[in-house]
């Protein structure tokens, strides 16, 4: 019974390492787009809630509300008079960064309210996969 000699097996290893080196970037490249096509998909239906709950309550719920009024009914002002037993949505997703989503109202630059996530840094700002992502992506 023959076994494999060295030469052969680092022959495999090479050729396995060649084709990792071709094939990892464009796997990646892919991972970081799926990323921001669903963080844009996840901006949209919160965006539709919002205007959903906005339907039913006649305000956005407030900065200090937050998007957490989609889930549970809020206390405070501006107090939710039609709020869906259920909520608006079952839960609140984490971006794909594993981070919450942002909200303000009322939103900058004239906006009825900002929703957005930091991107992959996390921080404000950024360029490519730290590009912070929000509800004017969408348009």
């Amino acid at each position: 019974m023959q076994g494999f000699t060295l030469i052969e097996i680092i022959v495999v290893v090479v050729i396995i390492g060649l084709l990792a080196a071709v094939i990892a970037p464009n796997i990646f490249g892919q991972v970081e787009e799926a990323r921001i096509k669903k963080s844009l998909s996840d901006l949209r239906a919160l965006e539709s809630a919002l205007n959903l709950y906005r339907l039913d309550n006649f305000n956005y719920p407030s900065t200090d509300q937050g998007i957490q009024a989609l889930v549970t009914k809020p206390s405070g002002s501006p107090e939710p008079k039609n709020w869906r037993k259920g909520g608006y949505i079952p839960r609140l997703p984490l971006d794909p960064w594993g981070s919450e989503y942002q909200y303000a109202y009322p939103g900058a630059s004239g906006n009825e309210f900002d929703l957005f996530t930091f991107g992959a840094d996390g921080k404000l700002g950024g360029e490519e996969n730290n590009k912070d992502l929000s509800t004017a992506d969408l348009r």
